[in-house]
């Protein structure tokens, strides 16, 4: 039940979650090389990275990969209804070009995640303090005030804010998806555990928990 592990793409490291396939693979490097006349002679800050489960390429200049622009973002959870998996998929293609733009359209999540949740979307700071109160880790809304997603001065979802960088759109990213395995992927998981006990002990689990009441 914990999040599903990604390893974004870094430079010169063997195995990690492809950004073509998304799957966690081994890669293999090689250095590219220009030919002139018959001549070769190695292109000193270009590389390329070959998946092996896709066998498809990245391609990095000077330690920076440039393709595929969607750079070291792990997919939205399945779990997040659709329209939210979209604008977090758009976020996704844009970070690399506007990480303003971005970030505006991952606060929008946030805010329909709150929906989702069953909070009303109005305040992001009230929402995210009722859904710590319902089990959402207190470090997760610490995260959240950290990177000017509530607070005081704090930007309005969809909102673009001059401040933000390519940091902040990769951490709220990861916050998207923290929230919604806390607080929709682990119950769930939970609750397919439990139906899968035989019917007379889940009866008893009941009936001893009436009793305790």
């Amino acid at each position: 039940m914990n999040p599903i592990p990604y390893t974004p793409p870094a430079f010169q490291v063997k195995a990690f979650n492809c950004p073509i396939c998304n799957a966690y693979s081994h890669h293999d490097w090689s250095q590219l090389y220009m030919t002139a006349a018959g001549d070769y002679s190695v292109i000193s800050d270009l590389r390329c990275a070959q998946c092996v489960n896709c066998k498809k390429y990245s391609l990095w200049i000077s330690g920076q990969m440039v393709y595929p622009e969607e750079s070291g973002v792990q997919p939205p959870n399945p779990d997040l209804n659709e329209d939210i998996q979209r604008d977090y998929s758009e976020a996704k293609a844009i970070v690399n070009k506007s990480p303003r733009g971005a970030s505006a359209l991952l606060r929008l999540c946030i805010q329909k995640l709150c929906i989702q949740l069953g909070e009303k979307g109005e305040n992001i700071n009230d929402d995210i303090a009722n859904l710590v109160k319902r089990g959402l880790p207190a470090r997760i809304q610490q995260a959240l005030d950290t990177v000017r997603v509530i607070g005081n001065g704090a930007v309005h979802p969809g909102q673009i804010d001059i401040k933000d960088d390519r940091d902040t759109a990769l951490k709220l990213f990861k916050w998207v998806n923290l929230i919604a395995n806390v607080m929709i992927t682990e119950p769930k998981e939970v609750e397919e555990l439990y139906e899968t006990l035989p019917e007379t002990k889940r009866k008893a689990i009941e009936e001893r928990d009436r009793g305790s009441t």
